[in-house]
Protein backbone atom coordinates (compact mmCIF):
# COMPACT_ATOMS: atom_id res chain seq x y z
CA UNK A 1 0.00 0.00 0.00
CA UNK A 2 1.18 3.33 -0.81
CA UNK A 3 0.88 6.13 1.96
CA UNK A 4 1.14 9.88 0.97
CA UNK A 5 2.47 11.84 3.59
CA UNK A 6 2.39 15.31 1.98
CA UNK A 7 2.80 17.54 5.57
CA UNK A 8 4.92 16.87 8.19
CA UNK A 9 4.19 14.57 11.11
CA UNK A 10 5.77 13.21 14.15
CA UNK A 11 8.81 11.05 12.76
CA UNK A 12 7.63 8.27 15.30
CA UNK A 13 4.59 8.54 12.92
CA UNK A 14 6.65 8.35 9.56
CA UNK A 15 8.17 5.21 11.41
CA UNK A 16 5.21 3.52 12.20
CA UNK A 17 3.68 3.50 8.56
CA UNK A 18 7.82 1.97 7.41
CA UNK A 19 7.74 -0.67 9.89
CA UNK A 20 4.45 -1.95 8.30
CA UNK A 21 4.91 -4.98 5.62
CA UNK A 22 3.34 -3.96 2.29
CA UNK A 23 3.71 -0.08 3.23
CA UNK A 24 5.29 2.32 0.87
CA UNK A 25 5.85 5.77 2.31
CA UNK A 26 6.03 8.59 0.08
CA UNK A 27 7.08 12.07 1.98
CA UNK A 28 6.26 15.04 -0.22
CA UNK A 29 5.94 18.50 2.15
CA UNK A 30 5.13 21.38 0.84
CA UNK A 31 4.23 20.34 -2.60
CA UNK A 32 2.13 22.19 -5.21
CA UNK A 33 -1.51 21.54 -5.62
CA UNK A 34 -0.26 20.39 -9.64
CA UNK A 35 1.91 18.08 -7.80
CA UNK A 36 -0.06 16.40 -5.21
CA UNK A 37 -2.24 15.66 -8.05
CA UNK A 38 0.29 13.82 -9.50
CA UNK A 39 1.49 11.81 -6.63
CA UNK A 40 -2.39 10.83 -5.46
CA UNK A 41 -2.52 8.59 -9.03
CA UNK A 42 -1.88 5.14 -7.05
CA UNK A 43 -1.77 5.93 -3.39
CA UNK A 44 -4.48 3.95 -0.90
CA UNK A 45 -4.02 7.03 1.70
CA UNK A 46 -2.85 10.46 2.43
CA UNK A 47 -1.99 12.35 5.70
CA UNK A 48 -2.08 15.67 6.00
CA UNK A 49 -2.08 18.32 8.73
CA UNK A 50 -3.71 22.22 7.55
CA UNK A 51 -1.65 22.81 4.65
CA UNK A 52 -2.62 20.28 1.90
CA UNK A 53 -5.35 20.54 0.66
CA UNK A 54 -7.56 17.21 -0.37
CA UNK A 55 -10.19 18.81 -2.59
CA UNK A 56 -12.76 17.01 -4.69
CA UNK A 57 -9.91 17.08 -8.12
CA UNK A 58 -7.54 15.23 -5.73
CA UNK A 59 -10.01 12.63 -4.56
CA UNK A 60 -11.00 11.70 -8.87
CA UNK A 61 -7.72 11.96 -9.33
CA UNK A 62 -6.62 8.82 -6.80
CA UNK A 63 -9.22 5.84 -7.82
CA UNK A 64 -6.90 3.83 -5.05
CA UNK A 65 -7.56 6.49 -2.46
CA UNK A 66 -9.01 4.73 0.84
CA UNK A 67 -8.32 6.90 3.86
CA UNK A 68 -7.51 10.35 3.87
CA UNK A 69 -6.11 11.29 7.96
CA UNK A 70 -5.64 14.35 9.40
CA UNK A 71 -3.37 15.04 11.90
CA UNK A 72 -5.04 17.25 13.97
CA UNK A 73 -8.84 18.13 14.51
CA UNK A 74 -9.91 20.65 12.03
CA UNK A 75 -10.91 19.27 8.81
CA UNK A 76 -11.77 22.33 6.55
CA UNK A 77 -8.87 21.65 4.46
CA UNK A 78 -10.56 18.47 3.19
CA UNK A 79 -13.57 17.96 0.98
CA UNK A 80 -15.82 15.70 3.45
CA UNK A 81 -18.66 15.53 0.89
CA UNK A 82 -16.13 14.37 -2.19
CA UNK A 83 -14.69 11.98 0.08
CA UNK A 84 -17.83 10.12 0.89
CA UNK A 85 -18.96 10.40 -2.63
CA UNK A 86 -16.05 8.47 -3.48
CA UNK A 87 -16.37 6.26 -0.61
CA UNK A 88 -13.16 7.36 0.94
CA UNK A 89 -12.47 7.54 4.96
CA UNK A 90 -12.20 11.04 6.42
CA UNK A 91 -10.42 10.70 9.91
CA UNK A 92 -9.26 12.78 12.53
CA UNK A 93 -7.12 13.01 15.39
CA UNK A 94 -9.14 14.63 18.10
CA UNK A 95 -7.19 13.41 21.21
CA UNK A 96 -3.67 14.33 20.88
CA UNK A 97 -4.45 18.11 21.17
CA UNK A 98 -6.86 17.77 24.08
CA UNK A 99 -4.16 18.47 26.81
CA UNK A 100 -2.39 21.12 25.05
CA UNK A 101 -5.94 23.06 23.70
CA UNK A 102 -7.54 22.79 27.55
CA UNK A 103 -3.56 24.09 29.37
CA UNK A 104 -3.88 26.76 26.93
CA UNK A 105 -7.40 27.94 27.27
CA UNK A 106 -6.02 27.81 31.00
CA UNK A 107 -3.39 30.11 30.53
CA UNK A 108 -6.11 32.48 29.34
CA UNK A 109 -8.16 32.09 31.78
CA UNK A 110 -5.35 33.01 34.46
CA UNK A 111 -3.70 35.34 31.94
CA UNK A 112 -7.82 37.70 31.64
CA UNK A 113 -7.50 37.09 35.95
CA UNK A 114 -4.50 38.72 36.46
CA UNK A 115 -2.67 41.14 33.73
CA UNK A 116 0.69 39.72 33.44
CA UNK A 117 0.66 39.97 29.77
CA UNK A 118 0.31 43.77 30.18
CA UNK A 119 2.00 44.00 32.95
CA UNK A 120 5.10 42.53 31.39
CA UNK A 121 4.93 44.87 28.33
CA UNK A 122 4.81 47.96 30.84
CA UNK A 123 7.72 46.59 32.86
CA UNK A 124 9.82 45.87 29.62
CA UNK A 125 9.12 49.86 28.88
CA UNK A 126 10.40 50.52 32.02
CA UNK A 127 8.17 51.05 34.49
CA UNK A 128 6.55 49.89 37.99
CA UNK A 129 2.86 50.70 37.70
CA UNK A 130 1.72 48.14 41.08
CA UNK A 131 -1.58 49.70 41.33
CA UNK A 132 -2.94 49.77 37.92
CA UNK A 133 -1.85 45.91 37.46
CA UNK A 134 -4.14 44.60 40.64
CA UNK A 135 -6.29 41.58 39.45
CA UNK A 136 -8.53 39.28 40.74
CA UNK A 137 -8.85 35.48 41.82
CA UNK A 138 -10.16 32.00 40.29
CA UNK A 139 -10.94 30.64 43.65
CA UNK A 140 -14.63 30.53 44.56
CA UNK A 141 -15.73 32.15 41.10
CA UNK A 142 -18.38 30.09 38.59
CA UNK A 143 -17.06 29.15 34.97
CA UNK A 144 -19.49 28.54 32.33
CA UNK A 145 -18.09 26.09 29.66
CA UNK A 146 -19.96 25.57 26.67
CA UNK A 147 -19.20 22.65 25.14
CA UNK A 148 -18.27 19.70 27.20
CA UNK A 149 -16.32 17.31 24.49
CA UNK A 150 -12.83 16.00 25.55
CA UNK A 151 -11.10 19.60 26.37
CA UNK A 152 -13.94 21.19 27.68
CA UNK A 153 -13.44 18.25 30.27
CA UNK A 154 -10.46 18.52 30.96
CA UNK A 155 -10.39 22.51 31.70
CA UNK A 156 -13.89 21.54 33.74
CA UNK A 157 -11.22 19.58 35.89
CA UNK A 158 -8.29 22.15 36.26
CA UNK A 159 -11.33 24.88 37.41
CA UNK A 160 -12.12 22.42 40.26
CA UNK A 161 -8.49 21.97 41.34
CA UNK A 162 -8.85 26.01 41.41
CA UNK A 163 -12.12 25.54 43.76
CA UNK A 164 -13.99 27.01 40.48
CA UNK A 165 -17.88 26.08 40.37
CA UNK A 166 -18.48 25.02 36.75
CA UNK A 167 -22.04 25.22 34.90
CA UNK A 168 -21.97 23.25 31.54
CA UNK A 169 -23.94 23.94 28.36
CA UNK A 170 -24.01 21.02 25.84
CA UNK A 171 -26.77 19.73 24.07
CA UNK A 172 -25.37 16.18 23.76
CA UNK A 173 -24.53 16.29 27.74
CA UNK A 174 -26.07 13.23 30.00
CA UNK A 175 -26.95 13.89 33.06
CA UNK A 176 -24.83 10.90 34.31
CA UNK A 177 -21.73 12.73 32.46
CA UNK A 178 -22.30 15.42 33.55
CA UNK A 179 -22.80 13.81 37.15
CA UNK A 180 -19.27 12.13 36.55
CA UNK A 181 -17.11 15.33 35.91
CA UNK A 182 -18.35 17.26 38.56
CA UNK A 183 -20.36 19.59 36.50
CA UNK A 184 -23.66 21.58 36.76
CA UNK A 185 -25.90 21.20 33.73
CA UNK A 186 -27.32 24.52 32.61
CA UNK A 187 -29.33 25.99 29.46
CA UNK A 188 -26.93 28.07 27.67
CA UNK A 189 -28.81 31.24 28.99
CA UNK A 190 -28.73 30.09 32.57
CA UNK A 191 -25.09 29.33 31.75
CA UNK A 192 -24.11 32.80 30.34
CA UNK A 193 -26.54 34.84 33.10
CA UNK A 194 -24.59 33.41 36.09
CA UNK A 195 -21.22 32.91 34.70
CA UNK A 196 -17.84 34.94 36.20
CA UNK A 197 -15.66 33.29 33.18
CA UNK A 198 -17.22 31.69 30.59
CA UNK A 199 -15.12 29.44 27.70
CA UNK A 200 -15.81 28.13 24.20
CA UNK A 201 -14.75 24.32 23.52
CA UNK A 202 -17.58 23.71 20.56
CA UNK A 203 -17.40 23.23 16.46
CA UNK A 204 -18.43 25.86 14.04
CA UNK A 205 -21.73 25.08 12.76
CA UNK A 206 -25.05 27.22 11.74
CA UNK A 207 -26.28 26.99 15.13
CA UNK A 208 -22.98 27.76 17.27
CA UNK A 209 -21.76 30.99 14.50
CA UNK A 210 -22.22 34.43 16.44
CA UNK A 211 -23.29 32.22 19.60
CA UNK A 212 -21.92 34.48 22.14
CA UNK A 213 -23.46 37.76 20.35
CA UNK A 214 -24.96 41.71 21.47
CA UNK A 215 -27.42 39.70 22.77
CA UNK A 216 -25.30 37.14 24.72
CA UNK A 217 -23.32 39.83 26.20
CA UNK A 218 -26.77 41.58 27.18
CA UNK A 219 -27.51 38.81 29.54
CA UNK A 220 -23.88 38.35 30.83
CA UNK A 221 -22.59 39.63 34.45
CA UNK A 222 -20.56 42.87 34.34
CA UNK A 223 -17.24 42.22 34.64
CA UNK A 224 -17.76 38.88 32.97
CA UNK A 225 -14.46 37.11 30.88
CA UNK A 226 -14.36 35.60 27.90
CA UNK A 227 -12.32 33.06 25.99
CA UNK A 228 -12.04 31.43 22.94
CA UNK A 229 -9.85 28.63 22.23
CA UNK A 230 -11.95 26.59 19.92
CA UNK A 231 -13.32 28.07 16.83
CA UNK A 232 -13.36 31.78 15.13
CA UNK A 233 -16.46 32.58 14.35
CA UNK A 234 -18.68 31.42 17.78
CA UNK A 235 -18.01 34.68 19.27
CA UNK A 236 -18.98 38.24 17.68
CA UNK A 237 -16.06 39.82 17.35
CA UNK A 238 -17.52 43.33 16.84
CA UNK A 239 -19.85 42.80 19.74
CA UNK A 240 -17.14 41.20 21.69
CA UNK A 241 -14.94 44.44 21.18
CA UNK A 242 -18.10 47.12 21.88
CA UNK A 243 -18.44 44.78 25.14
CA UNK A 244 -14.75 45.36 25.92
CA UNK A 245 -14.40 48.88 25.44
CA UNK A 246 -17.77 49.49 27.56
CA UNK A 247 -16.62 47.59 30.55
CA UNK A 248 -19.23 44.83 29.97
CA UNK A 249 -16.43 42.73 29.58
CA UNK A 250 -13.67 42.74 32.04
CA UNK A 251 -11.37 40.55 29.76
CA UNK A 252 -11.03 38.03 26.78
CA UNK A 253 -8.53 35.82 25.28
CA UNK A 254 -8.81 34.38 22.09
CA UNK A 255 -6.63 31.98 20.04
CA UNK A 256 -8.83 32.10 17.31
CA UNK A 257 -10.30 34.36 14.98
CA UNK A 258 -12.98 34.97 12.21
CA UNK A 259 -10.24 35.77 9.53
CA UNK A 260 -7.16 34.28 9.95
CA UNK A 261 -4.71 36.01 10.38
CA UNK A 262 -6.68 39.20 11.72
CA UNK A 263 -5.86 41.94 9.26
CA UNK A 264 -2.29 44.14 10.40
CA UNK A 265 -4.90 46.53 11.42
CA UNK A 266 -7.87 44.74 12.56
CA UNK A 267 -8.91 46.64 16.03
CA UNK A 268 -8.92 43.23 18.07
CA UNK A 269 -5.31 44.41 18.19
CA UNK A 270 -5.55 47.44 19.74
CA UNK A 271 -8.04 46.46 22.71
CA UNK A 272 -5.69 46.65 26.15
CA UNK A 273 -7.67 43.89 28.59
CA UNK A 274 -7.59 41.43 25.10
CA UNK A 275 -5.30 39.04 25.08
CA UNK A 276 -4.39 37.35 21.59
CA UNK A 277 -2.88 34.34 21.15
CA UNK A 278 -1.87 33.03 17.06
CA UNK A 279 -4.13 30.00 17.26
CA UNK A 280 -1.28 28.34 19.34
CA UNK A 281 -3.78 26.02 20.57
CA UNK A 282 -2.03 22.22 19.62
CA UNK A 283 1.22 24.11 19.62
CA UNK A 284 3.28 22.21 22.00
CA UNK A 285 6.28 19.84 21.08
CA UNK A 286 3.63 16.84 23.40
CA UNK A 287 0.82 17.58 21.00
CA UNK A 288 2.59 17.60 17.66
CA UNK A 289 4.01 14.41 18.85
CA UNK A 290 0.49 12.83 19.70
CA UNK A 291 -1.34 13.99 16.59
CA UNK A 292 1.36 12.20 14.18
CA UNK A 293 1.28 9.20 16.12
CA UNK A 294 -2.31 9.06 15.96
CA UNK A 295 -3.01 9.75 12.57
CA UNK A 296 -0.06 7.17 11.31
CA UNK A 297 -1.95 4.34 14.32
CA UNK A 298 -5.40 5.01 13.35
CA UNK A 299 -4.60 4.93 9.23
CA UNK A 300 -3.27 1.35 9.50
CA UNK A 301 -6.12 0.15 11.53
CA UNK A 302 -8.24 1.18 8.80
CA UNK A 303 -6.20 0.36 5.86
CA UNK A 304 -5.44 -3.10 7.51
CA UNK A 305 -9.14 -3.96 8.66
CA UNK A 306 -8.83 -2.83 12.11
CA UNK A 307 -11.09 -0.78 14.18
CA UNK A 308 -12.27 2.98 12.03
CA UNK A 309 -11.34 5.31 14.72
CA UNK A 310 -12.21 9.04 14.85
CA UNK A 311 -14.07 8.64 11.23
CA UNK A 312 -15.85 12.18 9.99
CA UNK A 313 -18.04 10.16 7.48
CA UNK A 314 -18.88 6.71 8.90
CA UNK A 315 -19.48 5.04 12.47
CA UNK A 316 -16.48 3.85 14.40
CA UNK A 317 -16.69 -0.33 14.51
CA UNK A 318 -14.70 -2.41 17.11
CA UNK A 319 -12.70 -5.01 15.34
CA UNK A 320 -14.08 -7.51 18.26
CA UNK A 321 -17.92 -6.35 17.13
CA UNK A 322 -17.28 -6.54 13.70
CA UNK A 323 -16.00 -10.04 14.08
CA UNK A 324 -19.25 -11.51 15.62
CA UNK A 325 -21.44 -9.37 13.61
CA UNK A 326 -20.11 -10.39 10.00
CA UNK A 327 -22.58 -13.55 9.46
CA UNK A 328 -25.31 -10.75 10.40
CA UNK A 329 -23.36 -8.26 7.47
CA UNK A 330 -23.61 -11.13 4.66
CA UNK A 331 -27.12 -12.23 5.29
CA UNK A 332 -28.02 -8.15 5.88
CA UNK A 333 -26.39 -7.58 2.55
CA UNK A 334 -28.26 -10.49 0.24
CA UNK A 335 -31.75 -8.97 2.22
CA UNK A 336 -31.52 -5.65 0.64
CA UNK A 337 -29.97 -7.30 -2.66
CA UNK A 338 -33.27 -9.21 -3.24
CA UNK A 339 -35.62 -6.39 -1.74
CA UNK A 340 -33.86 -3.85 -4.12
CA UNK A 341 -34.86 -6.67 -7.31
CA UNK A 342 -38.09 -7.52 -5.57
CA UNK A 343 -39.63 -4.22 -5.22
CA UNK A 344 -41.06 -2.14 -8.27
CA UNK A 345 -39.78 1.43 -8.92
CA UNK A 346 -40.02 4.56 -6.86
CA UNK A 347 -39.19 3.27 -3.77
CA UNK A 348 -39.22 5.97 -1.15
CA UNK A 349 -38.47 4.24 2.23
CA UNK A 350 -36.80 1.59 3.94
CA UNK A 351 -37.25 -0.02 7.04
CA UNK A 352 -35.31 -2.61 8.83
CA UNK A 353 -36.22 -4.81 12.15
CA UNK A 354 -34.25 -6.54 13.93
CA UNK A 355 -35.94 -9.07 16.29
CA UNK A 356 -34.36 -10.88 18.89
CA UNK A 357 -30.76 -11.35 20.68
CA UNK A 358 -29.05 -9.29 17.37
CA UNK A 359 -31.10 -5.98 18.94
CA UNK A 360 -28.34 -5.81 21.76
CA UNK A 361 -25.29 -5.62 18.89
CA UNK A 362 -24.49 -2.55 17.24
CA UNK A 363 -27.50 -2.67 14.29
CA UNK A 364 -25.65 0.65 12.32
CA UNK A 365 -23.32 -1.90 10.39
CA UNK A 366 -26.07 -3.93 9.84
CA UNK A 367 -28.31 -1.14 8.10
CA UNK A 368 -25.00 0.01 6.33
CA UNK A 369 -24.83 -3.69 4.37
CA UNK A 370 -29.14 -3.84 3.80
CA UNK A 371 -28.14 -0.03 1.79
CA UNK A 372 -24.67 -1.33 0.18
CA UNK A 373 -27.23 -4.89 -0.41
CA UNK A 374 -30.08 -2.37 -1.93
CA UNK A 375 -27.50 -0.25 -4.24
CA UNK A 376 -25.24 -3.14 -5.49
CA UNK A 377 -26.91 -3.41 -8.86
CA UNK A 378 -27.95 0.22 -9.49
CA UNK A 379 -24.76 2.51 -8.29
CA UNK A 380 -21.06 1.90 -8.58
CA UNK A 381 -18.16 1.77 -6.26
CA UNK A 382 -20.53 1.55 -2.98
CA UNK A 383 -19.51 1.10 0.50
CA UNK A 384 -19.92 1.48 3.74
CA UNK A 385 -18.95 5.42 3.51
CA UNK A 386 -20.87 6.24 0.61
CA UNK A 387 -23.94 4.31 0.93
CA UNK A 388 -26.02 6.03 3.36
CA UNK A 389 -25.46 9.26 1.25
CA UNK A 390 -26.10 7.57 -2.12
CA UNK A 391 -29.68 6.49 -0.06
CA UNK A 392 -30.26 10.02 0.88
CA UNK A 393 -29.65 11.53 -2.44
CA UNK A 394 -32.18 8.59 -4.00
CA UNK A 395 -34.79 10.16 -1.99
CA UNK A 396 -35.16 7.06 0.25
CA UNK A 397 -35.74 7.01 3.76
CA UNK A 398 -34.17 4.75 5.83
CA UNK A 399 -35.35 3.06 9.76
CA UNK A 400 -34.57 0.95 12.10
CA UNK A 401 -37.07 -0.91 14.63
CA UNK A 402 -36.05 -3.44 17.39
CA UNK A 403 -38.14 -5.74 18.67
CA UNK A 404 -36.91 -8.46 21.76
CA UNK A 405 -38.79 -11.22 20.42
CA UNK A 406 -40.25 -12.95 17.14
CA UNK A 407 -43.11 -15.53 16.96
CA UNK A 408 -41.17 -17.96 14.87
CA UNK A 409 -37.76 -17.24 15.07
CA UNK A 410 -35.24 -16.62 17.74
CA UNK A 411 -33.45 -13.82 15.84
CA UNK A 412 -34.27 -12.11 12.15
CA UNK A 413 -33.76 -9.45 9.80
CA UNK A 414 -36.76 -8.04 8.22
CA UNK A 415 -36.37 -5.53 5.42
CA UNK A 416 -39.67 -3.73 4.30
CA UNK A 417 -39.85 -1.34 0.74
CA UNK A 418 -42.31 1.24 0.18
CA UNK A 419 -43.25 2.60 -2.75
CA UNK A 420 -44.52 5.98 -3.78
CA UNK A 421 -47.79 3.90 -5.02
CA UNK A 422 -48.24 2.59 -1.30
CA UNK A 423 -47.27 -1.03 -2.42
CA UNK A 424 -44.78 -2.73 0.05
CA UNK A 425 -42.57 -5.80 -0.41
CA UNK A 426 -40.90 -7.34 2.36
CA UNK A 427 -37.67 -10.09 3.10
CA UNK A 428 -36.75 -11.48 6.24
CA UNK A 429 -34.02 -13.58 6.75
CA UNK A 430 -32.07 -15.23 9.48
CA UNK A 431 -28.84 -17.69 10.26
CA UNK A 432 -29.13 -21.58 10.64
CA UNK A 433 -27.22 -23.65 12.15
CA UNK A 434 -24.20 -23.43 14.53
CA UNK A 435 -22.23 -22.48 11.40
CA UNK A 436 -24.40 -19.34 10.92
CA UNK A 437 -25.60 -20.20 7.68
CA UNK A 438 -27.77 -17.05 6.01
CA UNK A 439 -31.23 -17.93 4.97
CA UNK A 440 -34.07 -16.00 3.30
CA UNK A 441 -36.73 -17.34 5.46
CA UNK A 442 -39.88 -15.06 4.25
CA UNK A 443 -41.44 -13.24 1.60
CA UNK A 444 -43.91 -10.88 2.00
CA UNK A 445 -45.07 -12.62 5.29
CA UNK A 446 -44.81 -16.20 3.25
CA UNK A 447 -42.63 -18.76 4.97
CA UNK A 448 -39.88 -19.81 2.27
CA UNK A 449 -36.28 -21.19 2.55
CA UNK A 450 -33.68 -20.17 0.34
CA UNK A 451 -30.08 -19.87 0.16
CA UNK A 452 -28.32 -16.96 -0.41
CA UNK A 453 -25.99 -17.70 -3.02
CA UNK A 454 -28.07 -18.07 -5.96
CA UNK A 455 -30.07 -17.11 -8.86
CA UNK A 456 -33.41 -17.25 -7.83
CA UNK A 457 -36.78 -17.21 -9.44
CA UNK A 458 -39.51 -15.73 -7.54
CA UNK A 459 -43.32 -16.09 -8.14
CA UNK A 460 -46.93 -15.14 -6.76
CA UNK A 461 -49.33 -17.45 -8.55
CA UNK A 462 -52.89 -18.98 -8.83
CA UNK A 463 -52.90 -21.88 -6.73
CA UNK A 464 -53.62 -24.34 -9.05
CA UNK A 465 -52.90 -27.61 -10.17
CA UNK A 466 -49.78 -27.66 -12.61
CA UNK A 467 -47.49 -24.15 -11.88
CA UNK A 468 -44.59 -26.49 -10.71
CA UNK A 469 -44.88 -28.69 -13.73
CA UNK A 470 -45.04 -25.93 -16.27
CA UNK A 471 -42.24 -23.95 -14.64
CA UNK A 472 -40.04 -27.16 -14.89
CA UNK A 473 -41.07 -27.79 -18.02
CA UNK A 474 -39.97 -24.59 -19.33
CA UNK A 475 -36.89 -24.29 -17.56
CA UNK A 476 -35.92 -27.45 -19.03
CA UNK A 477 -36.52 -26.22 -22.55
CA UNK A 478 -34.24 -23.59 -21.93
CA UNK A 479 -31.60 -25.93 -20.38
CA UNK A 480 -31.40 -23.77 -17.35
CA UNK A 481 -31.33 -26.33 -13.77
CA UNK A 482 -33.65 -26.09 -10.81
CA UNK A 483 -31.39 -26.57 -7.51
CA UNK A 484 -34.05 -26.44 -4.80
CA UNK A 485 -37.41 -25.05 -4.67
CA UNK A 486 -39.83 -23.31 -1.74
CA UNK A 487 -43.37 -23.09 -1.96
CA UNK A 488 -45.80 -21.35 0.44
CA UNK A 489 -49.78 -21.17 -0.05
CA UNK A 490 -51.93 -18.27 0.94
CA UNK A 491 -54.44 -19.97 3.37
CA UNK A 492 -57.93 -18.63 1.71
CA UNK A 493 -56.96 -15.97 -0.52
CA UNK A 494 -55.66 -18.73 -3.19
CA UNK A 495 -52.54 -17.42 -4.36
CA UNK A 496 -48.78 -19.06 -3.88
CA UNK A 497 -45.85 -17.73 -3.56
CA UNK A 498 -42.70 -20.22 -5.27
CA UNK A 499 -39.13 -19.70 -5.62
CA UNK A 500 -37.18 -21.55 -7.34
CA UNK A 501 -33.09 -21.96 -6.85
CA UNK A 502 -31.60 -21.99 -10.36
CA UNK A 503 -27.86 -23.50 -11.67
CA UNK A 504 -28.48 -20.23 -14.16
CA UNK A 505 -30.19 -17.53 -15.41
CA UNK A 506 -33.25 -18.18 -17.47
CA UNK A 507 -33.32 -16.56 -21.09
CA UNK A 508 -35.34 -13.99 -21.93
CA UNK A 509 -37.50 -16.72 -24.20
CA UNK A 510 -38.13 -18.56 -20.98
CA UNK A 511 -39.22 -15.55 -19.44
CA UNK A 512 -41.64 -14.21 -21.80
CA UNK A 513 -43.38 -17.94 -21.46
CA UNK A 514 -43.28 -17.34 -17.93
CA UNK A 515 -45.27 -13.59 -17.84
CA UNK A 516 -48.06 -14.93 -20.30
CA UNK A 517 -49.29 -17.97 -18.31
CA UNK A 518 -52.69 -16.95 -17.17
CA UNK A 519 -52.16 -18.30 -13.32
CA UNK A 520 -48.86 -16.15 -12.81
CA UNK A 521 -49.75 -12.76 -11.43
CA UNK A 522 -46.03 -11.63 -11.09
CA UNK A 523 -42.40 -13.14 -11.08
CA UNK A 524 -38.97 -11.87 -10.70
CA UNK A 525 -35.30 -13.08 -11.43
CA UNK A 526 -33.06 -12.45 -8.41
CA UNK A 527 -29.74 -12.99 -8.28
CA UNK A 528 -27.78 -13.33 -4.90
Amino acid sequence: MKILVADRISPIGIDLFKSREGFEVIEAYGSSPEQILELVKDVDAIAVRSDTKVTAEVMAAAPKLKVVGRAGVGVDNIDIEAATENGVIVMNTPSGNTIATAELTFTHMLAGTRPIVQACARMREGGWDRKKFGGNELNQKTLGILGMGRIGAEVAKRAMAFQMEVLAFDPYLTESRAKNLGVTQMSLNEVIERADYITVHMPLTAETKHLLNADAFGRMKDGVRIFNCARGGIIDEPALMEALQSGKVAAAGLDVYEDEPPAEDSPLRSIENLVLTPHLGASTKEAQENVGIDVARQMIEALTGGMVMNALNMPSVDPKVLEKLGPYIQLAEKIGTFSQQLAPDSVEKITIRYFGKITEMDTLPLANAVQIGFLREISDNVNNVNAPKKIERLGIACDQLKSSSHADFNELIEVEVACKDGKTRTIGGTLFGKNQIPRIVSIDGHGVEVNTDATLLVLKNKDVPGIVGFIGVTLGEDEVNIANMSLSRETGEGFAVSVFELDSTPSEIAAQKITEHPAIDKFRVIKL
